[in-house]
């Protein structure tokens, strides 16, 4: 299991020196291409500053992935942390993010998929995240094809 440490470390290691539409929409294309080669059935979306700037929905997927998308995003807009790191802290805490937080879960997940777009020098400036597979493989689909794009 990925610890809280760890997960911290990969928000380190994941920064931009810059991020604009472009790089958001070739961002996106990436992700769309690499679960496309896969045939994962993923909804992508890549935010910046709240504006949606790249979303796809691929086939096997329901409008309950985008509210998956739209509820984990809102914790990364909330803590500037991934969701995954944000459910992790709690878990290891011995109490759950729902009960902790006392935020709405039909509004907040803190679940794993999506990571924030960290501008170097700046901090949390949007989010990039899917939906589709179990928790822990959406985060590790996410923060693989961030490496890759990063060049890290």
């Amino acid at each position: 299991m990925t610890t809280s440490q760890e997960l911290a470390a990969q928000e380190e290691q994941l920064q931009f020196d810059r991020f604009d539409n472009d790089t958001a929409i070739a961002l996106g294309q990436q992700l769309l291409a690499a679960a496309q080669e896969r045939g994962l059935p993923l909804v992508i979306s890549v935010r910046r500053n709240g504006q949606r700037l790249f979303h796809a929905a691929l086939p096997g997927t329901s409008p309950d992935n985008d509210a998956w998308i739209e509820r984990k995003s809102r914790v990364v807009d909330r803590f500037g942390h991934s969701s995954f790191y944000v459910g992790t802290l709690h878990r290891e805490s011995g109490d759950t993010f729902e009960e902790k937080s006392r935020l709405d879960p039909d509004l907040y997940a803190a679940h794993g998929g999506v990571f924030p777009v960290i501008l170097r020098g700046t901090g949390p400036i949007g989010t990039v995240g899917v939906s589709g597979l179990p928790q822990a493989e959406d985060h590790a689909f996410v923060v693989e094809q961030l490496a890759k794009f990063l060049g890290r």
